[in-house]
């Protein structure tokens, strides 16, 4: 998958809830990421909207999330792979 545009982004060790986006939840520092067998990875837009997630184990990207947004804030399109 390729990223979106994206500002910054965050690490988390997994996420909450059913419904998308997901909820990154128990967020890690960058250095703590290196200790981890699986975490996440959210990516933030300037706003702070998360535009894109990823499951990583040992290194690998397992699956992936990408968001787009009405104006209004809801989602407009979510491509999960």
């Amino acid at each position: 998958m390729e990223l979106p545009a994206y500002t910054h982004s965050r690490y988390f060790v997994s996420y909450s809830g059913v419904k998308l986006p997901l909820n990154l939840v128990n967020p890690l520092e960058a250095d703590e990421i290196h200790n981890r067998n699986t975490y996440f990875c959210g990516y933030y837009d300037a706003d702070g909207k998360m535009v894109a997630c990823e499951k990583r184990v040992y290194g690998e990207v397992e699956f992936s999330h990408s968001y787009e947004y009405h104006p209004s804030g809801s989602i407009k399109t979510a491509v999960i792979a």
